[in-house]
């Protein structure tokens, strides 16, 4: 006879990002009817990289739905679907495909709940394959969120890990606030243990992923793993570099990096967006008005160029690596 212990489902499994994102979808699609999901191909496909494998079977093609290529029919009508009560998780197919729909987020779904006097919410998740490194081009590896956080009304996040990966778009769907969910493509075989027990999860807030005393590198998504590496290889000349992974994009969690700061004195942020305009420089001013005289040199960014994402043959030119930051950890340390 089966005891009661082995009829219960693990609290910790070991999935891809990929895996888990499907899973938060199959947990939340099982316990509110009223999610919903659509996009290019993600019915019978499963979607291009088949993270919504299985759900048309299991849910039904009134519940998963696949559009015709049209990103601002998509978000359109997930905003219309949140006014009737649904709660309608989007897949863009590429980043460099949610441009068409950009009307639509910025102008139409971000001022939605402040335009109609707060009596509606939109809690519509917008789910987004970003960032480079597959070895594919521009349309397939752009990396837009800065354009996004830098809109009033929207919440911007993107995991790292498995385990953030799944907490992280549970808690964009019952978010009552139009949430940007950026995926990083790069990441969806990354595999990782998932601690479904993890009800007390915060997407909003950063998490320091490895703790140091000279040093502070803020980063998130994919190249959380680049600067752990990085962090590592810094050990051995005997620096000691704290990582911040800030996973809110906005709101962004300028209280955990200002701690660290404070500790460390010095900061290098990295993303794969272009530098010029990007996270970075938010968060460099925030951090330079609140630790300055806590900092021993300036804060240093290392990120994307501004230009044109690059041919596949050159992109790891492009895309920050260990060495471009372990460079950057040198230079902050000859101040």
């Amino acid at each position: 006879m089966m005891t009661e212990e082995m009829n219960q489902e693990p609290a910790v499994e070991t999935l891809s990002m990929a895996k888990a994102i499907n899973r938060a979808l199959v947990d939340e699609m099982s316990s509110n009817r009223k999610v919903v999901v659509m996009g290019e191909d993600v019915g019978a496909l499963g979607g291009v990289f088949r993270v919504t494998e299985g759900l048309s079977t299991q849910f039904g093609t009134q519940r998963v739905m696949d559009s015709p290529l049209g990103e601002a029919g998509i978000v359109g009508t997930s905003l219309g679907l949140a006014l009737r009560g649904y709660r309608p998780v989007a897949e863009i197919q590429f980043d460099g495909f949610i441009f068409p729909a950009f009307n639509q987020i910025t102008s139409q779904l971000s001022k939605m709940h402040g335009r109609t006097g707060k009596n509606y919410e939109v809690p519509v998740t917008i789910r987004v394959p970003f960032g480079g490194a597959i070895g594919s081009i521009e349309h397939h590896s752009e990396s837009p969120e800065a354009l996004f956080a830098h809109t009033p009304g929207l919440r911007v996040i993107t995991p790292s890990s498995p385990h953030d990966a799944y907490w992280m778009l549970r808690k964009a769907i019952t978010c009552p606030d139009p949430v940007l969910y950026f995926e990083p493509k790069r990441r969806y075989w990354q595999k990782g243990e998932v601690n479904f027990a993890d009800t007390t999860f915060d997407p909003f807030t950063a998490e320091v992923r490895r703790a140091g005393t000279d040093m502070t590198i803020a980063t998130y998504g994919p190249l959380v793993p680049v600067a752990l590496a990085a962090a590592e290889a810094a050990a051995e000349d005997g620096r000691s570099v704290e990582v911040i992974d800030l996973r809110s994009i906005s709101p962004l969690d300028v209280e955990t990096v200002a701690a660290s700061v404070n500790k460390t004195g010095r900061l290098v942020i990295t993303h794969e967006a272009p530098t010029f305009g990007g996270i970075g420089g938010e968060l460099s001013a925030r951090i330079t008005e609140r630790c300055f005289y806590s900092l021993e040199s300036p804060v240093l960014r290392v990120g994307g160029f501004h230009m044109p994402y690059p041919s596949a043959r050159v992109e790891e030119e492009y895309v920050p690596g260990i060495d471009r930051i372990l460079e950057a950890i040198e230079r902050s340390f000859t101040y």
